[in-house]
């Protein structure tokens, strides 16, 4: 199975690693010079650079709405460019979470918060990808700037998704109901709100430099979207829960989301009102150090750090443990800190050294030499979970495929035609099986939210083994 990394110790508040006040796993002490240095290994294991390539192309096969002329992954067309339509909004773009044809808000700004992390910590080393990486992020924040144009409401949800789940088709061919769901001041949603809210600043980040008008416009929208989560609480599971369940469900509450987005909010504009906000709402919403999951739907340790959670998608938690680790002995290494944990020294080497044999397990260093991966490596699954992968493509084949057409492709053993590149699919079960099975959706399906860590993880790992 993958490797899995637990702490029984807290592990820090991503807001105070954002300020210049700084809390660390377990007791922190200053390291001594010759232990705290980050020297390069000397053998890699992997393609690094060339996993990172991937994992970004992988969010191209993902689109929805109107494709540029710069797609690279062709056998891919426009879909979707009706959205919104049912409620007279335009919600076209975005993202299709995983092997479905539905747009899911609360996974999609999710995504787009970890893929600006990863570009706001490990971005300077990503190189010619670095471009690409911003635009796999400005993809969907001019989606989620879309479902938040009116005040004290957001568009959550396009697609019918048991419907959807009941047909295989393709996004260019998809006539299930288009059906649009929405939070607003009498069915809250903090939960998906403050998530929206954390997705807008990090990206605003991302977007300072390269492009200030835009930034300012995301950060000032991330604002207003973090006072409506936070005056009109409630979870959006509990009116939405026909269309988001067992989808999407927030299982954890909102809590953990109003935390995440303050944190953010506090590291796009510096303002003290959000650092007193984590300071007084910490414990009344809930940051108990015993919390040791972060994925989608729990942000706990993402304003705290690190992970283990056995789930449906095992790779989520790799990818997301990963990158948590790297991002965490890069503020050791800045802060000159060890740290002990039961008497054991954890060094940021130590860290950054867990955190490879994460990512080399899921490239392939594993019981059965299987990359995780789609397109990577000499082995990888043939059979994923995802509609437009396993049909064939509009170039290939023009005339539609009806809803209940697709279910022979679906169920049969012949590998997809068109390779979802960079694609992070379930992953083995805890005793390393993989049937590579394309009806197995909790091992065979990819999704957005697993890829956008890893990017943040595989350039830090292409640049020190000289890749980058």
């Amino acid at each position: 199975m993958a490797l899995s990394v637990s702490f029984s110790c807290p592990v820090l508040l991503i807001l105070l690693c954002f300020s210049s006040t700084s809390l660390f796993l377990c007791n922190a002490f200053p390291a001594q010079h010759n232990l705290h240095r980050h020297h390069h290994l000397r053998f890699a294991s992997h393609n690094y650079r060339d996993a990172l390539t991937k994992s970004i192309l992988f969010f191209e096969g993902q689109r929805s709405g109107k494709l540029p002329s710069s797609q690279r992954l062709t056998w891919r067309r426009n879909s979707g460019l009706s959205d919104g339509s049912a409620m007279h909004v335009d919600l076209v773009g975005g993202y299709y979470d995983a092997g479905d044809n539905v747009k899911f808000g609360f996974p999609m700004a999710f995504t787009t918060t970890m893929l600006s992390w990863s570009v706001i910590e490990f971005g300077g080393l990503m190189k010619g990808e670095l471009q690409n990486a911003r635009e796999a992020i400005r993809w969907a924040t001019d989606y989620l700037l879309k479902a938040t144009a009116y005040p004290d409401t957001i568009y959550v949800q396009v697609g019918d998704a048991k419907k959807d789940h009941a047909c295989w088709e393709r996004p260019e061919d998809m006539d299930t109901p288009r059906s649009v769901y929405k939070i607003d001041k009498s069915t809250p949603g903090s939960d998906v709100a403050a998530e929206t809210a954390a997705a807008l600043a990090a990206a605003s980040l991302v977007f300072r430099r390269t492009d200030p008008s835009y930034s300012k416009l995301l950060v000032s929208r991330a604002i207003r979207v973090f006072e409506f989560a936070d005056k009109y609480r409630g979870s959006y599971s509990k009116w939405l829960k026909p269309y988001v369940c067992p989808f999407y469900c927030s299982f954890s509450g909102y809590q953990d989301e109003l935390l995440w987005g303050a944190a953010w909010l506090h590291k796009a504009t510096k303002r003290p009102t959000y650092l007193n906000y984590i300071q007084l709402n910490g414990q009344t919403l809930g940051a108990d150090e015993s919390d040791n999951t972060f994925g989608w739907d729990n942000k706990h340790v993402g304003a705290r750090i690190l992970i283990s959670k056995m789930n449906d998608s095992n790779m989520q938690y790799v990818t997301s443990t990963s990158f948590l680790l790297l991002t965490y002995a890069k503020y050791l290494t800045s802060a000159h800190k060890l740290v002990t944990c039961g008497g054991t020294t954890v060094t940021p080497n130590r860290l950054r050294t867990l955190a490879k044999k994460q990512v080399d397990y899921l490239l392939g260093d594993n019981p059965l030499k299987m990359s995780y991966m789609v397109g990577y490596g000499e082995r990888y699954p043939k059979r994923i979970h995802h509609r437009a992968s396993s049909l064939p493509s509009v170039a290939v084949h023009p005339r539609k495929i009806q809803c209940l057409s697709g279910f022979s492709i679906m169920k049969s053993q012949a590998p997809n035609p068109n390779i979802l590149v960079g694609a992070i699919i379930g992953g083995p079960d805890k005793h390393d099986r993989f049937p590579d099975q394309r009806s197995d959706y909790e091992q065979s399906e990819p999704a957005t939210y697993m890829n956008a860590p890893l990017v943040g993880a595989l350039a830090y790992l292409a640049h020190s083994f000289g890749q980058l």
